[in-house]
């Protein structure tokens, strides 16, 4: 009875620790309408910003702790607010994806700062007080302290949004921003108000927790999937039900720890008992006061197939020039671009097309890895069909659960699934299964060969690369001619307003199950495809923040773009390797510039796209038959220099850009007007900048009436 007690006490103390950052997550999400996927890795830094300041550099404990949540977490959350605001009128996609920007550029950010490989712990608090015994119990007064900060975070909570006109502003401007300023209130400033008490709530939990585990910015970061169950359980909105999920949470977790048998299969389920309960919650809980908010959604480019085709033979002559111009080391690393390539192109049908918020699109190329591993060991080229077909069945799978879910709920349903291959499917040992044995991961890497093709073996980087390169090319023309059909279009309309397409006498069930499963056989075959790459995987490349980068970058690009795919992989795994090869110092730099670009750049690159931007720089060019010649005459030249070993690939890569810059100028200027258009006097001044000489021009015209 007394270790059942000691297990409750130590769950009862986790949980309060997941009700204080769960609140925070509530309240920015009632307040501000945006999920904050960064939540648990501003926790993160405010621990080891802590950390620095109290053990690294010798402040006084107060100090340091009245620094970091008085000074730098309401600083930091002022910065993040404004980054956040433009995005506040856009779709569920976008919001979110500017958090998961920031997520990603936290916990870059962190391990470039402090060395993940040396080991970092904070003291508990008063652990030189003696600790209180109730019998054989023993209560730490940490423990103490992270209970009376919960109970004072619900109190204090309680009062500010029920009692006070801030709190009653905050509950307000989510529901209607133009009617709360009517009012003479303030939306802004209650949303930077949300934004502090989210982040402070955030640093608080972060502080608290970090002294019983090991100061690391990946788990750190990750704890929040804790918190985003604590959450579910009040449906994003009641406090109180959210304080309930935690003590169900942190409960949970304890005694898994103490009363779980231990064999080699359940140890990775105590860690992803969390994302399994989150999973639960979205099932059985209803979520109908979310699924009506407004989307405003940007429109889905009709690809022409002409156009499509020049595209698909582009993707296939950036494959064989690469597989000719650089050397078979390096092309394990930019090889990665065609594959990658695939993966970021599942997103198109799903999210672009239907709408379907999916995080866990890297896990189901972790599945296609392991099918193609299990049924191509010796290179059968049937094994990419079987691949992309059991794929696609998951896919399917994961699609009759998503029917009841939308908009985050679905985000965080397949984030759920997400983190629970991560951290326990994937590190599963063998075992067997009606007599047959099933290997995944083995808790070590699989080895994956290219496919033999009527006698041709795929079986070199280059040819690889090349395959890749073409089996990225015909997933395009499969993704362009699926929104040109039939299909497309009523995704289109799925996306539009589910209740409209159900309306209408659209299938719901069947429309999600085909959208799904396409998506992920897509998915598994790029997961294939990389571990070919790279001839062996581990399920570390296959991780749930991983997935969050390609996502990122797809988002950036344009979901419905059907260039999505090499424009995500080339931004993965293109330039950025490039640099840190020239300048290896770089390397920390360029794992935070694609987190850093999202925040920055990321309010008129996820309402517009990257790619739809870049089309329309390039428009003119792409259509003057003389520039595209010349254009493509220079990058013939160029690659007959390099296969006679006149310059060597840097020079070569540098001549393509400079082409393709010169191009762009010489395509722009000579379909650049003449004259400037003709504008009717009355429009002087509005449609052009008024003049010194027009007001001579006016009287004249005048007079001559007169």
């Amino acid at each position: 009875m007394e270790q059942f007690i000691a297990f409750g006490i130590v769950g009862l103390s986790a949980a309060a620790i997941y009700a204080i950052i769960g609140s925070g997550l509530v309240v920015t999400y009632t307040t501000t309408g945006v999920f904050n996927f960064a939540h648990g890795a501003t926790g993160m830094m405010a621990a080891f910003t802590y950390w620095q300041l109290s053990i690294g550099w010798g402040w006084p404990a107060p100090l340091a702790l009245a620094t970091v949540l008085l000074v730098l977490a309401p600083a930091f959350a002022l910065l993040v607010e404004r980054a956040m605001r433009p995005v506040q009128a856009l779709g569920e996609a976008e919001r979110m994806v500017m958090t998961i920007a920031l997520l990603s550029a936290l916990i870059a950010l962190a391990r470039w700062i402090w060395d993940p490989n040396k080991a970092r712990s904070l003291p508990k608090f008063f652990a030189s007080s003696t600790p209180i015994r109730i019998g054989e119990v023993t209560i730490t007064w940490h423990q103490v302290l992270t209970m009376v900060v919960a109970v004072a975070v619900a109190i204090g909570l309680r009062i500010l949004l029920t009692r006070s006109r801030t709190g009653t502003e905050m509950r307000a401007t989510v529901d209607d921003r133009g009617l709360v300023g009517l009012t003479g209130a303030d939306p802004v400033r209650a949303n930077r108000v949300a934004w502090i008490l989210g982040t402070e709530l955030a640093a608080v939990g972060g502080i608290l927790i970090a002294p019983t585990i090991a100061l690391d910015a990946t788990q750190l970061s990750l704890l929040i999937v804790s918190a985003y169950a604590a959450a579910i359980f009040g449906r994003l909105r009641s406090l109180p039900m959210t304080f309930v999920g935690a003590v169900v949470v942190g409960c949970l977790e304890s005694y898994l720890t103490g009363y779980l048998p231990q064999n080699a299969y359940l140890p990775g389920l105590r860690i992803a008992a969390p994302a399994i309960l989150l999973l639960l919650a979205l099932l059985l809980f209803p979520h109908g006061q979310l699924r009506g908010r407004d989307r405003q959604l940007s429109r889905v480019p009709l690809p022409t197939m002409r156009g499509t085709v020049a595209f698909g033979g582009v993707v296939v002559a950036f494959g064989v020039v690469l597989a000719t111009v650089v050397s078979e080391a390096d092309l394990v690393t930019y090889g990665q671009i065609f594959a990658i390539g695939v993966i970021g192109l599942s997103f198109a049908p799903l999210a672009g097309y239907a709408g379907q918020i999916s995080l866990c699109q890297l896990s189901m190329a972790g599945i296609g890895a392991i099918v193609c591993a299990r049924f191509g060991a010796d290179g059968q080229w049937w094994a990419l069909l079987v691949t992309i077909l059991i794929t696609a069945v998951v896919g399917a799978v994961i699609a009759l659960p998503a029917l009841r879910l939308s908009g985050i709920y679905l985000a965080l349903g397949t984030a759920a699934f997400a983190v629970i291959m991560d951290r326990w499917i994937f590190t599963l040992p063998s075992f067997t299964v009606f007599g047959t044995e099933v290997t995944i991961f083995d808790q070590g890497s699989v080895e994956l060969v290219g496919p033999s093709l009527f006698g041709f073996e795929v079986d070199t980087p280059a040819k690889t690369t090349v395959f890749a390169a073409i089996c990225l090319a015909l997933a395009s023309l499969a993704v362009a001619g699926l929104r040109r059909g039939i299909l497309g279009r009523r995704l289109i309309a799925l996306r539009d307003s589910e209740a409209a397409y159900a309306t209408l006498g659209g299938s719901l069930l069947l429309s999600k199950v085909v959208v799904f499963a396409i998506s992920a056989g897509i998915a598994g075959l790029g997961g294939a495809l990389y571990g070919m790459q790279l001839q062996s995987v581990t399920a570390d490349q296959f991780n749930f923040v991983m997935g969050l980068s390609i996502f990122l970058i797809a988002v950036l690009g344009g979901l419905g773009a059907v260039g999505n795919g090499l424009w995500t992989g080339t931004m993965l795994a293109g330039p950025f390797n490039a640099i840190v090869a020239i300048w290896p110092l770089t390397q920390n730099f360029m794992h935070v510039v694609p987190g850093l670009a999202g925040v920055a750049f990321g309010a008129p690159a996820v309402q517009h796209g990257a790619i739809s931007l870049l089309r329309k720089s390039w428009e003119d060019t792409l259509r003057d038959q003389l520039v595209m010649s010349v254009l493509a005459g220079w990058a013939v030249v160029m690659w007959l220099g390099r296969l006679a070993d006149l310059f060597n690939g840097y020079v070569f890569f540098g001549g393509l850009v400079v082409g393709a810059l010169a191009a762009l100028w010489w395509g722009t200027a000579r379909h650049r007007p003449s004259r400037e258009p003709e504008v009717p006097v009355e429009w002087w001044g509005l449609e052009r900048p008024w003049r010194p000489e027009d007001e001579e021009v006016l009287d004249r015209a005048i007079a001559t009436r007169g």
